[in-house]
């Protein structure tokens, strides 16, 4: 255990926690690259050649309404400069990063519960749930999901369990600090303040393995539509048809 938790002594001279070891986070990025570099690979001598994909002319169909674009790439940016800030110290980069990430920590916490509001009182909630059925899907070829398929939740729902418990934790770091509210109160006891910091430094090392492997996806050839929908909002009813079930979702005409 001690190659990913760090130890220190405390005023008693009792061995506490100090926080997770950074050495991790290389063993995740080596870990991320190596798994997406053999799924490109295997995704490429399985491709078909003569595959026709579906067209992004003709009709459009809305998927993503505008404030549900900018709910995520506001999330997006937030994420990725604490991810920066955070990691800054650890890759020996000399910047004023601590005001800069607990901002953006404060405005992804905004975000997250504002959008938490939002799917559960102007969205379809049920849409993004996991049911049973969902997870044969990835097995029937013949299978189409209603707006979401098991991966694109199933990466929602690991993305949701991750950045809330950086944010749980982050929160209960950014008490303990000099802020424009408080001042430090060192009021949390060290042992108690070490886990906080191994649970905020493992829930970032998946954080940056999720942020990686939803960047890769999102490139896909084959799932480029997609990324652009979060861009323009729209897909076209070609796409839609060749990829969902309209029995299952039924989206309006895009404008």
């Amino acid at each position: 255990m001690e190659e990913i938790i760090r130890y220190k002594r405390d005023v008693w001279g009792q061995e506490v926690i100090l926080g997770v070891s950074w050495d991790l986070l290389w063993v995740v990025a080596v870990s991320v690259l190596v798994l997406l570099a053999a799924h490109a690979i295997v995704m490429a001598a399985l491709a078909k050649k003569s595959l026709d994909r579906p067209t992004a002319g003709g009709r459009r169909v809305v998927r993503h309404e505008s404030i549900d674009r900018i709910f995520h790439w506001l999330m997006a940016v937030s994420i990725f400069v604490l991810i920066f800030t955070g990691t800054a110290p650890i890759l020996g980069l000399r910047i004023a990063w601590l005001n800069i990430h607990w901002i953006s920590g404060l405005l992804l916490t905004f975000l997250i519960f504002a959008h938490i509001i939002r799917s559960v009182f102007w969205q379809d909630f049920k849409s993004m749930l996991l049911t049973p059925k969902d997870f044969s899907e990835p097995f029937d070829s013949n299978a189409k999901p209603g707006k979401y398929y098991f991966e694109q939740k199933g990466m929602h729902w690991a993305a949701t369990v991750v950045v809330l418990a950086v944010i749980v934790t982050g929160v209960l770091m950014f008490m303990q600090i000099d802020t424009p509210f408080w001042s430090r109160t060192n009021s949390m006891p060290e042992d108690q303040l070490g886990l906080v910091f191994l649970l905020h430094g493992l829930s970032t090392l998946a954080l940056v393995a999720l942020a990686s492997t939803h960047i890769y996806f999102a490139l896909r050839p084959e799932k480029i539509f997609y990324t652009r929908s979060m861009v323009a909002g729209w897909m076209s009813e070609d796409e839609m048809v060749a990829n969902h079930d309209p029995a299952k979702w039924t989206p309006k005409e895009a404008e």
